[in-house]
């Protein structure tokens, strides 16, 4: 019997966990995690670049730019280069984690409580196990506290960069399962951001900032087209939000949020697709790239490596994303299905949830972000944290691979089963078992075919076929 759609389970029958997706979601899926793959194959590129110039004869140019300070004093603007990509382009990456939320709150995984119990207990453990990994390291060592965050975000772009890398494709029931964890991530840094790591906060500038929002909702939902309405006036939130000591990047989450996904008459795209369309690919090529750039580019040596394991505050971070990520998303999943009515897809096996659990922790983009803000009294102390993600990132990445690599030839099967397309209709046949007019087709093309292969038996009977042997 063919799994049904997650979500949606008979009354009295056990749903269905990482079932088959809907059509459109698919689609849709395919779409986005394409430009992320990409972004994350650009990721990796800049995150390497970095490493490269920060450890060798470049590193005082690199230093020299990065640090390197421009913006009007009077606004609170005059910023590093590295804390204008911090600030300023990283925005973007969170107004598309916001439209990305909106999107799965209104019409994906996260509409139905049923099906959206599933992967938010499982991010939410995802979240919280390795926060206590870094705490007890920390702790026991008698390290410094405040990095408790650095190790609980997923970097979608980072991990499909590595899948692109790996040449390993996963089911989208699986790649779904991990954009979700992925977007519940990300709105749990962002809320963790502005509590935990926001300070001296103006009331006057967030005031500001929270009347500009109002006025971009107000315009977005009453009809009012035009960049150049909304560009300035982002601009404004954002200048606004910067100056009231909340971190600048929540005004991109929050201005993603208030963007409709819903479709009216006369429209072919909500406003919110056709804004993440024209704004994804510049948030995953250019945005998270550059920002990668400046903030991966710490000093490498035998003993900072040594110390990644031996300081408590970085034993904490490694220890958070390879295994407090795994365990935290693995049990979270595992038990949500256990005392829920939801059983794991027959054509799955928890082994892939696995897998997906330990691709989780590869954490970068959002990691990288929160250790500035942790240690941002201490140099040494946030480049150090920023080593340990890149190391627990890469072993998370290593031993992900070779899980995903066992079940490589099960991946295959299921994604040529879900991309047939037999009777070229540009729908999978899957989605089509159940339509009369698709096995009418299908009898139709295999009665040509047998005509074609009887055809052919008649050709090679009248063919002399005797073999005389050699001369």
């Amino acid at each position: 019997m063919s799994p049904r759609t997650p979500g949606s389970p008979p009354r009295g029958r056990r749903s269905v966990f990482l079932g088959r997706l809907p059509l459109g979601e698919r689609k849709y899926l395919a779409d986005a995690l394409r430009t992320e793959t990409v972004g994350g194959t650009l990721l990796l590129a800049a995150a390497v670049l970095a490493l490269l110039l920060a450890n060798t004869g470049l590193s005082g140019l690199y230093e020299s730019v990065r640090d390197f300070h421009l913006g009007p004093e009077a606004l609170h603007l005059n910023l590093s280069v590295a804390d204008w990509a911090k600030d300023g382009l990283l925005t973007l990456f969170f107004f598309v984690a916001g439209i990305e939320l909106k999107r799965e709150l209104v019409a994906g995984e996260l509409r139905d409580p049923r099906a959206a119990a599933l992967p938010i207990v499982s991010a939410l453990c995802g979240m919280a196990v390795p926060a206590l990994f870094y705490l007890a390291s920390a702790a026991a060592g008698g390290g410094d506290l405040h990095g408790w965050a650095i190790p609980m975000a997923t970097d979608i772009a980072f991990a499909l960069g590595v899948l692109a890398v790996l040449g390993t494709g996963l089911p989208s029931a699986l790649r779904a399962f991990l954009l979700t964890l992925a977007v519940v991530d990300d709105l749990g840094a962002i809320v963790i951001i502005a509590v935990f790591y926001s300070a001296g906060i103006s009331l006057g500038a967030l005031a500001g900032a929270v009347a500009g929002l109002a006025v971009f909702w107000f315009l977005h939902h009453r009809g009012v087209r035009g960049w150049y309405v909304y560009v300035p006036l982002a601009v404004v939130v954002w200048g606004l939000m910067h100056a009231s000591g909340v971190h600048a990047t929540v005004a991109g989450v929050a201005m993603g949020l208030m963007l409709r996904c819903t479709v009216r008459e006369g429209e072919r795209t909500s406003p919110a697709a056709h804004i993440e369309h024209l704004v994804r690919p510049l948030s995953a090529g250019l945005a998270v790239p550059l920002f990668a750039l400046f903030a991966a580019g710490v000093a490498v040596s035998g003993g900072a490596l040594t110390d990644v394991f031996t300081k408590p505050e970085t034993l904490g971070v490694v220890l958070g994303l390879l295994v407090g990520k795994t365990l935290g998303v693995f049990g979270g999943a595992w038990a949500a299905a256990r005392f829920t009515r939801a059983e794991l897809n027959r054509d799955l096996a928890w082994a892939d949830v696995l897998a997906v659990a330990t691709l989780s922790g590869i954490g970068f983009t959002v990691s990288l972000l929160i250790s500035d803000l942790a240690f941002a009294g201490g140099a040494a102390l946030g480049d150090e944290a920023k080593a340990a993600v890149l190391t627990g990132s890469l072993l998370a990445a290593l031993v992900a691979g070779v899980l995903l690599k066992l079940r490589a030839r099960r991946h295959r099967s299921l994604l040529e089963a879900e991309d047939r397309d037999e009777d070229g209709d540009g729908v999978p046949d899957v989605y089509e078992e159940h339509d009369p007019d698709f096995h009418l087709r299908m009898a139709a093309l295999y009665e040509a075919r047998a005509d074609e292969h009887r055809r052919l038996a008649e050709v090679a009977r009248g063919r002399d076929v005797t073999d005389d042997g050699p001369a």
